[in-house]
This record gives C-alpha cells, structure tokens and sequence, in this order.
C-alpha cells in the first residue's frame, strides 16, 4: 500500500486552502492545494503513471466528487465509467482498479476536507481496494492442482502442490506454460506491433506539442508540466481547441481504416495458413 495512505491515529484533517468550487474550476489552485495538504499530512505525493503517461488527479477528482465522493463511486460500481473519461492506451489493463487504487491513495483524505468539508479526526476508507477473484481447476495429479486465477481482467496460470509432496518455497502458487502459453503471449505482441498506431485525441496533440515545447524551455520543472499543460488547454478558447480537436478526428478516421484494413490482412493470413495445413494433410494422405 502507497505510504500516501495513513494511519489514523493521532491524525487530523488541515484547513483547507480554498473551496471545492474554487479547486474544480482552477487546476493550477488544486495542484497547489493538494502538495500543501499532503505537505501538511505529512504524506508522500507524487503524480502517479498509468499507461505510461500521467494521471491527471485534477481530473480524476472532478469527476469522482461529481458522482459523490469516493465512497458512493464504489458503492455504485462506477470506476468503469471514469475511466473512460481518460485516453488510457488499449493495452492498459484493469484501469478501473488503477484510478480507483490512485484515488484512494492521493485524493481520499483531500476530498474529505474539500468536497465534505471535515475537521478533526482522520475517517479511513470503509471500502478496500480488492480484486474480484475467480478460479478454476484446469487439472489434477496425484501431486499437485493445475489452476487458472481471474484477477481483475488479467487471468493466472499455476500449480497448486500438495502439502505432503512438496514443500513451498516462497509462493504456493508456482508460474507454468498452459497450452504454450508464452508462444500464444508472443504472437498477440507481434500483432500488436504489425496493428495501425492507435489514435489520439485533440487534447493529446496539444499535450505532444506542448510538452515539446516546454521541454525545450524549462527542462529543469518537466515535472511540472502536466498542470502547465492542462491550465494551457483550459485557457484556450473554443475556436483554439476545435483546431486540435480537428486533428485527433482525422486521426481517429486514420486509425478506424487502417485498423479495417490490418484486420482484413490477418483474417485473409489466417485463411491461407489453414488452406495450407489443409492441402498438406490431403498429401500425406
């Protein structure tokens, strides 16, 4: 667990810089307001990653205080929902359980002084960050269980041991090969990487432009460059914004086609490799 998340014990909530109405409406105000509370928490922040770019908890917190508060998002299954309010890549997985672990992590105990307005004693969270978790039992042996685990949206594969017939080393649960697994692994990264470039929205050719530019400036603050970007974007008008937004739906045009024409290629690849193990069976018969 993130040393973000406290004890409550001799803990309490510190005055808040400003009002919820305030923080929403200026990200630069809460960016500002969230170092200072977890400054004052004593608490260590920092701007989580997801997919390899990152979170932006301004937000992430507009739109989990819009649904009431962390507690009634969980309570109501909604983390669904907000993720789909970020341009997280494809091939990021249980992204649901991400900004639900990262909110709870940076943002619960801030949204108990800015959005419920509380003082006094630190509340924790009643609801725990869990994976919903399934098994099965693909085979058995007089020594061990071969197992398949559902966590979340990513499925495990393992061997379960008998305690009389092996001692465990440091897991219970020991990785295998299913069906070749790593073979079937391989090939679903070469197809990703033969795919057409996933596309990109208005805002992420404004962030690319942007953090190219600052990057030549301020070199020494690309920590920082995130919140600047996304004032910058913020403050432009409605006219500056369609120029972006433009873009990203030529590119989504872009990327709707080749991704037809790349699926057609593989269904048709597909197609010529079982004619050829076909005619190569009618041959040795």
């Amino acid at each position: 667990m993130s040393s973000s998340i406290i004890s409550a014990v001799d803990k309490a909530y510190p005055e808040a810089m400003a009002s919820h109405e305030e923080v929403v409406k200026g990200p630069a105000l809460f960016w500002d307001s969230l170092r200072s509370f977890h400054s004052a928490m004593g608490t260590k922040y920092m701007v989580p990653i997801i997919g390899g770019v990152e979170l932006d908890l301004h937000v992430l917190y507009v739109q989990v205080t819009k649904r009431g508060g962390y507690e009634q998002v969980v309570s109501e299954k909604k983390w669904r929902e907000i993720s789909s309010m970020f341009n997280l890549s494809a091939t990021t997985t249980s992204a649901s359980y991400a900004l639900r672990k990262h909110y709870r992590n940076f943002l619960y105990y801030y949204e108990q002084v800015y959005f419920f307005k509380l003082q006094g004693s630190l509340l924790t969270p009643t609801a725990p960050v869990t994976f919903e978790a399934t098994g099965t039992i693909d085979a058995k042996t007089d020594y061990c269980y071969m197992v398949s685990m559902k966590l979340g949206s990513e499925t495990l594969n393992g061997v379960l041991y008998h305690p009389k017939h092996h001692k465990p080393s440091e897991s219970a649960i020991i990785p295998y090969d299913l069906n070749d697994k790593r073979t079937r692994r391989r090939e679903r990264k070469r197809k990703r990487r033969m795919g057409p470039k996933p596309n990109r929205s208005g805002y992420n050719f404004y962030f690319a432009e942007k953090h190219s530019e600052l990057k030549r400036k301020f070199p020494e603050k690309e920590r920082d460059f995130t919140k600047m970007i996304g004032e910058s974007w913020t403050n432009l008008s409605r006219e500056e914004k369609n120029v972006y937004n433009e873009i990203g739906v030529k590119d989504k045009e872009r990327y709707q086609k080749e991704l037809r024409e790349y699926k057609k290629k593989v269904k048709q690849e597909e197609a010529n490799k079982e004619n050829g193990q076909s005619l190569g069976a009618q041959t040795r018969d």
